[in-house]
């Protein structure tokens, strides 16, 4: 009678694991799924907003978009407390690789300036987020009064703030030779009068 019992309890636990199994699953692979939609959508749209700017030379516009500098005074001394965005880029020159950099600031009082007519789009870019940091690694294109400049990798970094994500630092290379973008050619009205301009791209 006892080994009656043994086994009919024995068997209904090996059945309830059996059934509750295929439940554990999802649970066990969330660490896997991709990122919150919302918040990828959203740091996309900072990126693309940054183009956008970079095209219509929108000062304001990138203002609202990259991180600024703050200081706080502490006993008659100003203590950095978080730095301006920065920008990199390196590329090839001779065979050897040169890196070279600007500030927010210094982007910023040079955009009004430019005379050329810039356009930039990205591909199949990666998104990884962490809490209230985030990359965004995209491969890109960059033309000049309509005509082609170079190509390269974007590598944003970004912060959410209580306005919402915001561009850190962003790092990129400079490639005169990459696969064709799978957007095909782009879409825009070249400028009339192509001129010089002191602005790294």
């Amino acid at each position: 009678m006892n080994i009656i019992r043994i086994r009919s309890v024995a068997t209904s636990f090996a059945c309830s694991v059996l059934i509750l199994a295929p439940l554990c699953r999802p649970a066990m692979a969330q660490s896997t799924l991709p990122p919150a939609v919302p918040d990828r959508e959203a740091i996309l749209a900072v990126v693309q907003a940054y183009f956008d700017t970079l095209a219509a030379k929108d000062v304001a516009g990138a203002q609202r978009l990259l991180i600024t500098k703050a200081t706080k005074d502490v006993a008659g001394e100003q203590r950095l407390l978080r730095p301006e965005a920065t920008f990199h880029y390196v590329q090839k020159k001779d065979g050897q690789p040169v890196v070279e950099g600007f500030t927010r600031q210094w982007w910023l009082e040079a955009m009004p300036g430019r005379k050329q007519a810039w356009f930039e789009r990205m591909w199949n870019p990666e998104v990884r987020i962490h809490g209230l940091i985030a990359t965004v690694w995209a491969p890109y294109d960059f033309w000049k009064d309509g005509t082609f400049g170079h190509c390269g990798v974007d590598a944003f970094n970004l912060v959410k703030t209580d306005e919402g994500w915001k561009i850190s630092s962003c790092v990129y290379s400079i490639d005169k030779e990459c696969e064709a973008s799978p957007l095909g050619p782009p879409k825009f009205k070249p400028a009339a009068s192509p001129s010089e301009s002191p602005l790294p791209r």
